[in-house]
This record gives C-alpha cells, sequence and structure tokens, in this order.
C-alpha cells in the first residue's frame, strides 16, 4: 500500500503561470505513518540488540560498576592497581583532548569502568556456558539427585535470574560437541544388531571396523576441524543436503501439516475465522520481532533452547534451483498472499504504519470471496509448480518469471509473510462418519488438490469453507516444534483473546475507506508445463493413505502413574505394532532435538533396540507376565537413555552423515558410509510436544483440544507416525503409508497400535482391563 499511495501523494501540472503542485495529505500521513513504524522497529532492533548483547548482565549495570569505581577513587583507592592513572596519562599525551584534570580523571573512570563491565559481562557468560555444556543431569534418577546437580541448577538459577528476550541466550548455548567415531560405531551395531541376521551383523561388523582403521579417522579430523570453525557442525549441511539439494517434490515428502481444535470451530464464518487467524499470525510475528517470546526451555527446567529457527519463520520462501534450492528470507512484509477460486490477492494487512482489526481483515477476506472475476489463463492451476519436481519448477522459474507482470505477481507471493488459502470445501470431524472425513481433513492440509497451495512458502494457512483452519510448513527452515509452538499461540489467541461477536464475527471496527485487495495479473504461456508438475504432484497425492484418530481409552496421566515415561511407553506399543502388522521388525526414526545446542536441530532416536526387540518377542510367545513386565520396563528405561543421548549429542546418524559429506567432498568412497545412509527407515516417528499448556484450559474448556499435525511416509513401503499427547487422558496418533504397497494400511496400522497400547497397560495395570469394560463410554 505505501508504494501506491507513494505514487499518489503529490502530482503537478505545468501551466503558463508556472508549475501547480497539488498535495495529497492524507496519503502523504500514510507515508509518515509507515515510515514511523519503520523507525520504531530498527531502534527496537537496537536496544534488543544491546539488552541481549549484555546478557546475563543488563545495561544498568554498567551505570553500578562506575558509580563503584568512582566511589572507591573519592575514597582515596584505586581499584584499577593503576590502570587508571596509565589511561590518563595516554588522554594527556593526546594534544586534541584539551580536558582539565578533573575532566581527564572522570573521563579515565568511565573508560576503565566500561572495559571492566565488558570483562565481567564476557566472563558470566562464559561462565553460563560452561553451566550450560553440563549434561549428566539428564542421566539421574528422579528423586536422586547428586549434589553436584543441585549446586549446578542452582548456579544456572542465579544467572539465567534476569528475564531474557527470546535470543538472550544464543551466545551462551554451547557447540554440538563430535562424538568419537568408536563411540557411534558401537551404537551403531547395537542398534542393528536386532535387524540382522548372524552373517549380516558379521559383515556390518567388518565393515565397521575396516572404516574406523582406514578412512574414519581422517574424515573426523576434517569434522573436527569444521566443528571447531563453524557455529554448529551439522545443521548446515543438514538444511543443505537434506532438504534443499532434494529434487522430489517437497509436498508430502518434505512439507507437513497442522491441524485445528478437533471438538470445536470457534465461527464458522470462514472469513471471521481467516481475520483472526491472520491477526493471530501477526501478532505472534510481531513477538519474535520484538523478541518479546520467553525462550523455550526443558519443560520443569530453567535450560533454555536455541531460538534460531524462529528467526525465518516469516517473510521466507524456498526458491527452487536447477541443483539446489535456497531460502530466502526477508526482513519485514505488511502483507499477505491469498489463494481463492483459482485467483492470487496481495492483502495489505498494515495501514499506516498499523496492525488491521481483525474486523477489518474479515472485511477484506469477504471482498476477495465476493469477487466474481474468474481466474487468468492458466492461474487456477499455477501452484502446481510448487507441488512437482523442483529441477522443472527451477527451469520455469528462470524462463517464465524473471522479468515484467510474472515476476512482480510472483515477488508478492513469495515476499509475502506468509500464504493463505481460503478453500472452497468444509474438513474436520463431521458428518455421518467423521473418522472418514477427519483422515480427509488430513490429507486436504498435507496435499490439498496440489494446486491450491504455495507449497514454497514457510507458511501456508488454509481456512475451510465451514470456518475449520489448518496449516501446511515447509522443511527446510524449521522443525516441527517451532511451527508447533507458533500454531498453538494462534489457536489460543484466536478463540480465547481475540474471539468473535454472538452472530461469528470478528470483533473491532472498520474504517471503509481501505482499498480492495489487489489481484495479482500474470501472462502464463506455460500451462503444458504446470500440467506436468501437477500430474507428478497428483500421483504422489492419490497414493498418499493417511489416517488419523484420537486415542482416549488414557493418556499421559495414567501411563506417569506406573512410573514410566510416556513417550518410551507410545514408542513400544509402535514396536509392538509393526511387528503384529509385518512379522518383523525395522529400522526405527524417532526426532529428537538438539536445541541444547547453538543453533542445533534434530539427531535420530533409533527406537528399535535389543531390548525392544525382546520385550515384543516375549510378549508374544505368551511368556510369563512378570518377565515381559521386567523386560518392558528394561526396554523403556533403554529408550529413555538413547533419547538423551541424542538430545545431549551423542547421537548416531548425524554424525555418519557428516562423515559422508566429508568423504564426497574428499572424492573418496566408503562403502560403510554408502550402506549406513542407504538403509531405509520403514517406521518413521515423532512426538509433536504441547509447549503452552497455560494458554488452554483444557479443565473448564476440555473440547478446545488440538489434534496435533502429521507428515507423509519416508519409506515406500512404510509407515509415517507422528503422535501429540494432549493433557492426561488423550493421545492423537496421525499415521500415513502409500496404497501402492499392499503391506501397508494407515487404518489397520492405527487398530494395530490403539490394541498395542490397550495391551501394555494392561500388562502394566492388569486391573485396567476390567475397569475399561466398566466403562465403556469413554471409548466414544
Amino acid at each position: 500500500m505505501a508504494e501506491a499511495h507513494q505514487a499518489v501523494a503529490f502530482q503537478f501540472t505545468i501551466t503558463p503561470e508556472g508549475i501547480d503542485l497539488h498535495l495529497s495529505y492524507q496519503a502523504l500521513n500514510q507515508i509518515y505513518l509507515s515510515g514511523l513504524r519503520s523507525w520504531k522497529k530498527r531502534i527496537s532492533r537496537i536496544k534488543n540488540r544491546i539488552i541481549k548483547g549484555v546478557y546475563p548482565a543488563s545495561p544498568s549495570s554498567w551505570l553500578f560498576v562506575v558509580i563503584a569505581i568512582l566511589a572507591t577513587m573519592y575514597m582515596q583507592s584505586d581499584p584499577s592497581m593503576g590502570l587508571i592513572t596509565k589511561i590518563r596519562e595516554t588522554i594527556e599525551a593526546i594534544e586534541v583532548l584539551s580536558l582539565s584534570a578533573q575532566g581527564q580523571t572522570v573521563l579515565s573512570v568511565l573508560l576503565f569502568s566500561t572495559l571492566l563491565w565488558l570483562s565481567l559481562i564476557l566472563a558470566l557468560r562464559f561462565c553460563l556456558k560452561l553451566l550450560l555444556s553440563y549434561h549428566r543431569w539428564m542421566f539421574e534418577l528422579h528423586g536422586r539427585i547428586s549434589t553436584k546437580t543441585k549446586v549446578w541448577a542452582t548456579l544456572v538459577r542465579l544467572l539465567s535470574s534476569r528475564k531474557p528476550l527470546l535470543y538472550s541466550y544464543q551466545t551462551s548455548l554451547p557447540h554440538l560437541p563430535v562424538p568419537s567415531i568408536k563411540d557411534t560405531l558401537e551404537r551403531y551395531l547395537e542398534s542393528v544388531k536386532p535387524l540382522l541376521d548372524v552373517a549380516g551383523f558379521q559383515r556390518m561388523t567388518r565393515l565397521a571396523a575396516e572404516f574406523e582403521k582406514s578412512l574414519g579417522n581422517r574424515l573426523q579430523k576434517y569434522l573436527k576441524l569444521k566443528a571447531l570453525w563453524a557455529t554448529n557442525y551439522v545443521s548446515d549441511w543438514w538444511e543443505e543436503y537434506v532438504y534443499l539439494r532434494s529434487r522430489s517434490p517437497i509436498m508430502v515428502n518434505s512439507n507437513y501439516y497442522g491441524m485445528d481444535f478437533l471438538y470445536v470451530t470457534p465461527t464458522a464464518t470462514q472469513a471471521a475465522r481467516a481475520g483472526n487467524t491472520i491477526t493471530a499470525l501477526f501478532l505472534y510475528r510481531r513477538k519474535v520481532n520484538r523478541e518479546e517470546l520467553n525462550p523455550s526451555r526443558i519443560p520443569g527446567t530453567v535450560i533454555p533452547l536455541c531460538a534460531a529457527q524462529c528467526e525465518r519463520m516469516f517473510n521466507t520462501t524456498r526458491m527452487p534451483g536447477e541443483e539446489t534450492d535456497v531460502l530466502q528470507h526477508w526482513q519485514d512484509s505488511e502483507f499477505v498472499a491469498v489463494y481463492h477460486r483459482g485467483r492470487y490477492f496481495r492483502l495489505w494487512v498494515y495501514r499506516a504504519g498499523r496492525l488491521l482489526s481483525p474486523r477489518e481483515i474479515q472485511y477484506q477476506i469477504q471482498r476477495i470471496l465476493d469477487d466474481p472475476s474468474p481466474p487468468s489463463p492458466g492461474e487456477d492451476k499455477l501452484g502446481a509448480l510448487t507441488a512437482g519436481n523442483r529441477t522443472p519448477w527451477a527451469q520455469v522459474r528462470k524462463q517464465f518469471f524473471s522479468s515484467g507482470v510474472n515476476k512482480r505477481s510472483l515477488d508478492c507471493i513469495e515476499k509475502a509473510a506468509f500464504f493463505v488459502t481460503l478453500d472452497d470445501q468444509e474438513e474436520g470431524m463431521m458428518g455421518e462418519n467423521p473418522s472418514v472425513n477427519l483422515d480427509r481433513y488430513a490429507k486436504s492440509l498435507l496435499h490439498g488438490k496440489c494446486y491450491d497451495r504455495w507449497f514454497d512458502k514457510s507458511l501456508s494457512v488454509v481456512v475451510y469453507k465451514n470456518g475449520k483452519n489448518g496449516l501446511n510448513a515447509e522443511h527446510s527452515w524449521a522443525d516441527a516444534p517451532i511451527v508447533a509452538h507458533l500454531w498453538e499461540f494462534t489457536l489460543a489467541t484466536d478463540a480465547f483473546h481475540l474471539g468473535y461477536t454472538a452472530d461469528g464475527n470478528c470483533r473491532g471496527e472498520i474504517e471503509h475507506s481501505l482499498p480492495p485487495p489487489q489481484r495479482l495479473s500474470w501472462d502464463i504461456p506455460l500451462q503444458t508445463h504446470v500440467s506436468e508438475s501437477l500430474a507428478v504432484a497428483q500421483a504422489l497425492a492419490d497414493d498418499v493413505d493417511c489416517h488419523v484418530f484420537p486415542f482416549r481409552e488414557f493418556g499421559k496421566g495414567r501411563i506417569k502413574k506406573m512410573k514410566m515415561s510416556p513417550d518410551s511407553f507410545v514408542q513400544l506399543a509402535l514396536q509392538l505394532a509393526y511387528y503384529r502388522d509385518r512379522g518383523t521388525f525395522c529400522l526405527t526414526y524417532e526426532a529428537s532435538m538438539t536445541r541444547l545446542f547453538r543453533e542445533g536441530r534434530t539427531e535420530t532416536v533409533r527406537s528399535s533396540s535389543n531390548e525392544s526387540c525382546a520385550f515384543v518377542l516375549a510378549l508374544e510367545a505368551g511368556e510369563v507376565i512378570e518377565h515381559c513386565r521386567k523386560l518392558f520396563r528394561k526396554a523403556s528405561e533403554k529408550h529413555q537413555n538413547l533419547y538423551r543421548l541424542a538430545m545431549t549429542g551423542s547421537g548416531i546418524d548425524r554424525h555418519l552423515f557428516c562423515l559422508y559429506v566429508v568423504s564426497k567432498y574428499l572424492g573418496v568412497e566408503s562403502p560403510f558410509l554408502k550402506e549406513v545412509l542407504s538403509e531405509p527407515w520403514r517406521l518413521s516417528t515423532s512426538q509433536t510436544p504441547v509447549q503452552q499448556m497455560e494458554l488452554f484450559d483444557l479443565v473448564n474448556h476440555p473440547e478446545f483440544i488440538s489434534l496435533g499435525g502429521g507428515f507423509g511416509p519416508v519409506a515406500d513401503d512404510g509407515y509415517g507416525v507422528s503422535y501429540i499427547i494432549m493433557g492426561e487422558e488423550m493421545i492423537n496418533f496421525h499415521v500415513s503409508c502409500k496404497h501402492s504397497c499392499t503391506e501397508t494400511d494407515s487404518h489397520k496400522f492405527g487398530s494395530q497400535i490403539s490394541q498395542a497400547m490397550m495391551d501394555l497397560m494392561t500388562l502394566l495395570n492388569p486391573d485396567f482391563k476390567e475397569a475399561t469394560k466398566a466403562n465403556p463410554d469413554k471409548r466414544s
């Protein structure tokens, strides 16, 4: 909007009497207010840089140091041990500074105090970094905390006592350590032992030994050199080689989704729901920009997690390249891109430097919904280019979108804060067959019609005709917990803070002079290219089999009463379900975070262990219950230990991945690494953590339960399983696989998961089965 106002802010005509200047004071006022907002943001950024730059101290502590030094000087004492005198002598030698003796003394004290203050800040930050490098606390048993850990926790609390900004801890977080080759190979061999026969395991042991003796140590040296130089030795390669260099479609294969509330829809008015959702997202962006969000922490502790992934949450697009894609991030954006019935619009959400009210955004959205204009030729399915293979999209973009009207319109989409789809379908758990409709809802968020989402955008919000909403997120810039945190805030702000009027509309006033949303124009002589990308995407979408179901029999409350980790319980249930489904075990991927370290992302927990396999085999063989129970607890403890190792930088897969990348740079081949990196993950799992439970009052409003989110299958013959532990009494599961594999079925596997969960709880508590029979309503 600022560009438009700038164009009409003043006009002039040349007459015989001279130049007649016409000023539009309203337009000039809006330009002034927009500029004022921009300067306020710059000043806020500078202020935040100073505050987080001196953390864990505060800017005001400088004044305290100055006063303390001046006070000691006044008492005829020199705390600097002669340094102030030397500074004063240096000042005297500078002829340009003609200061009195008193002025020279004050300036010397100020300089010394500032140097002392900066030294203290560096010392405090170094101490905090050392404290945050201690991870043994994670391996100690609950209730048996050592004295060393108690002292450590007290010191961390003392150094973290001042309220931090979002990025205050970044420079104090430790770097991800490089594990030793020997430890990684030992853990790897232990993880594959239950999955291989004797001959296969002996072969892998031999390959690992040859790798360690020959190439391994050479690659390790290069990796340690990178770890000394880089902030994180994994993250940049992980982003580039796992995500950006992939040439297959990111739809289904990479992007993931988040769902709305399970039981309620705050309003059935599509424009109103879009108005509140867009407002909530911009309020979150404002908190990120101002760094007003509290840094995420390990639940129940003061241990901070890396917040680097928040930086590219908004105003970010994945741009296609012929060999590798590029993540492009812009500092700011005052508009969103909107898609409705084959047409693209630019919707400004700021006017004269202020964020439009939810009611005003609803008004603008309704204008788009009421717009009767048809799509221009080729416009309706243009988004399919982002859903197909990456190289053709890069070539088309270079050929047809490098200049002219196409470039201007594409820039509007790529530079938007995020993408919004106004879907003309109705979705959610509704109708006579809510289970089937829930599955359709998941597929809609995962891939839609393959052309009505812009899969390259960091965030694509979908608002359905019946008011239901959802989210599709591009994966390369951040992992699911970051997006989940955003989505929790959005849902809670929409339902509990912004709210709706009695007739389902947004609250707030409307300025009816708002200019209408801008329709984007295109000149698209490339229908053949669009059709080819759409065919690839449609085949992929049609092959995806999704099943979403809430497990209501029990939740983490009952699991914790059995003195077990809820995550370990679910993972062992998945192992049991997979064995019953396929009659064998498989390499299992569970995503764990490494955000205890700076710029950390994820590590793999190999959930299929010797202990878990031994337990499943014993249970299925009908062995004595007490023996099975002991194996169950042993397997759970093993899984927890594997998870802790992954979180603290002692995982297996990221280390081997980076060694493989180094080998490629050096142009050497490793049969061991090649085989390890080609092993299929037939069971890929991930827990979506609830991070802001305080936003949802499940006691008074139990219906406001989120469904969580999910992702597509990683292997063609495997399953993708996402789960979210909601409150104390529910766990929501998202299962995906492919129709083209005759051995996988998401509904069948979902039933196996439910039965495995029930069987494991019955094993721990035999009375549970009888209690369930006595209360059959809980299953409905």
